[in-house]
């Protein structure tokens, strides 16, 4: 009896010695140099899910679950990943079943699941695993109850507490291969898989329909719809959300300097062919309903629309939500459960993406921009915009005034003459929907949406072919910022219950402010309060210098006259070195709002902006803005 420990140890150590002997007679094999080869050994199917489930529980008619299954076993080690699982109480038929996929830093979500399993659907949100973007601790589901099992990864990490892996083929102890470079290493394939057998846990379920499967999800989760949407056949619908877009391996220049989103560590040619979006685009064979914001960061417009013309015999649409960066109004977020009502349910069809048209050779040498949509849904109305900036996150996007005759609206495109042309164009058309539909998440909850929102394709035009069609400019610089005839129409807000309006203006040539000028404000405000005023310098424009916030406190006496404040640059102060802004002249966001204490800190012992004066509850309504404008030299 003593001695069988000592044969069963040398047994394994004999088994494990022959296994890395094996191993190591045996050439690698090949790096994938294609999608369809990085995928090829993978069968969703192929592995037992071994579910568990953690709890069950039942909630206004919704029959809700915490579960857990098998990913896969990866350096001997099995990785399991949690989920919310949730279906309508009583089905009687096989339904419609969507994946949720949440974003950097957040979790499997119950609000999710509840609002598409209160319009008809089974839903499962999975938790892959997002850190808090730091190396955090991995986010435990939400109503998840103390000592419940979560997400485990097991010998590898594709998490955010592995950051570098998002970027990087190389290997590493957290890696799926330890001795070699390959597009396997890369965290985009393991949480891939992860959200695959997402789907096999979906197709399996008894409630489910497994021929109508729908992906979607924002940020980070929308990456991973797309590399969803592009090697698994299972997917009917796909909408991707404020992310998706490719060539972030690519070098963007503009003038001034060159942008990258992701500095690749490996092959950049293995990368592109492997694991960025525009060759997974190329594999998708099913409706995609991309949603994004004008100026986000992260789903980065003029690539979402490179990526998906790659898309070929599919329905696609994009929604764009005007001026904001990595957030959806309304009428772009409830573009997700119509087109999944349209493709897994039979629902009516969204419009078509409306026809447009950029005429560059125009009677008077200034550019225009037709769109004609089709009226399937009564059209509420239709704004189109354009830019003069290169850079795709901090351009401003300026409302043009359109005329409608019948339906067709045009505007024209007036420009600077800058010597260096460039313009960008698009348009959003709002139809009013059949019937009010509510998205009762956190975001959107028992607010009644009304319209939706379909946008056009997106066009750019260079200085040669504008110089070639005979466009010159016929705009001068215009020291009005704003009128506020059109209220907050060129501004986006950050808080609803506590508003800071911020606009891009002020990076436009066209408003940039003059050295040496004041920043003048008409205001009418009844009670006296503290104006909060902030400025962003180099936001995302690192190759001009970094970036910077710099604010100004004012406190403002109240009275039924209307009012001018001027400001100076140096009455800006960055909040974390007590330093006063130097100049206007790379101020890419303007904001202006009532002064919040949660704004207010200090880092060590250097001074805090936002801690002068002391802050001090708001009083009464928000002030009437009547003027923003540049006065003084050069204006």
């Amino acid at each position: 009896m003593k001695i069988l420990p000592t044969i069963y140890t040398l047994t394994l150590l004999t088994a494990l010695l022959l296994a890395a002997l094996h191993a190591a007679a045996e050439p690698p094999a090949a790096v994938p140099q294609s999608v369809a080869e990085l995928w090829a050994d993978f069968d969703p199917r192929k592995d037992p899910l071994e579910t568990e489930v953690i709890r069950q529980w039942k909630s206004d008619g919704v029959v809700l679950r915490h579960v857990r299954f098998l990913v896969g076993t990866f350096k001997w080690r099995p990785a399991r990943m949690t989920a919310i699982y949730g279906f309508p109480e009583g089905a009687k038929e096989k339904l419609p079943a969507v994946l949720h996929i949440h974003g950097g830093g957040g979790r499997a979500t119950l609000d999710e699941v509840t609002a598409m399993v209160g319009r008809g659907y089974a839903a499962l949100s999975v938790n892959w695993g997002a850190g808090g973007g730091g190396g955090g601790p991995i986010n435990a589901m939400e109503g998840a109850q103390p000592g419940d099992p979560n997400t485990d990864w097991g010998a590898v990490d594709p998490t955010q507490q592995n950051v570098p892996g998002y970027a990087s083929m190389f290997s590493g102890p957290k890696q799926f291969y330890e001795d070699r470079e390959h597009p396997k290493n890369n965290n985009w394939y393991l949480l891939t898989l992860g959200c695959r057998r997402g789907l096999t846990f979906l197709e399996q379920q008894p409630e489910v329909d497994p021929q109508r499967l729908g992906v979607y999800g924002d940020s980070m989760g929308g990456n991973l719809t797309m590399y969803v949407a592009g090697t698994d056949s299972r997917v009917k619908a796909a909408v991707p959300a404020i992310g998706g877009a490719g060539w972030r391996w690519q070098p963007h220049q503009f003038d001034g300097g060159i942008w990258q989103q992701d500095k690749i560590k490996g092959d950049v040619d293995v990368f592109r062919r492997t694991l960025s979006f525009e060759s997974y685009a190329t594999l998708i064979r099913c409706p995609v309903m991309h949603r994004s914001a004008a100026n986000d960061h992260h789903g980065v417009m003029d690539d979402v629309y490179r990526t998906d013309a790659l898309i070929q015999g599919q329905p696609v649409r994009h929604s764009w939500s005007p001026h904001l960066d990595h957030q959806l109004t309304p009428e772009v977020a409830v573009t997700m459960p119509l087109w999944f009502d349209h493709f897994l349910k039979g629902g009516p069809a969204l419009p078509e993406t409306p026809a447009s048209e950029l005429v560059l050779k125009t009677w008077d040498g200034t550019a225009e921009f037709r769109v004609s949509p089709k009226a399937e849904w009564p059209i509420a109305r239709c704004d189109i915009s354009y830019s003069v900036d290169s850079h795709p996150i901090d351009r401003f996007w300026r409302s043009a005034d359109a005329t409608r005759d019948g339906a067709v609206f045009t505007a024209k495109l007036p420009q600077e003459s800058t010597g260096k042309p460039l313009l960008f164009a698009y348009a959003n058309v709002y139809y009013t929907l059949p019937k009010p539909e509510l998205i009762p998440t956190r975001q959107f909850r028992d607010k009644p949406i009304t319209e939706v929102c379909l946008s056009t394709t997106f066009y750019s035009a260079t200085p040669e072919e504008l110089r070639a069609a005979g466009v010159h400019g016929t705009e001068t610089a215009n020291p009005l910022i704003e009128d506020f005839a059109h209220g907050w129409r060129d501004w986006h807000s950050s808080d609803d219950k506590s508003p800071v309006h911020w606009t891009r203006k002020i990076s436009d040539p066209k408003w940039r402010g003059p050295d040496g000028a004041k920043l003048a404000i008409t205001i009418k405000m009844e009670q006296t309060n503290q104006l909060c005023l902030q400025v962003i310098e180099n936001e995302h424009r690192a190759y001009r210098g970094p970036r910077k916030t710099f604010a100004c406190i004012k406190e403002v006496p109240g009275g039924p006259q209307e009012q001018t404040l001027l400001f100076t640059a140096a009455d800006f102060v960055d909040p974390e070195d007590g330093k006063p802004l130097k100049s206007w002249t790379h101020l890419d966001q303007l904001g202006i709002g009532m002064h919040r204490p949660a704004m207010a800190k200090k880092k060590g012992n250097k001074l805090s902006a936002f801690e002068l004066p002391k802050p001090k509850p708001w009083r009464g309504p928000e002030p009437e803005f009547n003027r923003l404008e540049w006065i003084g030299p050069k204006t």
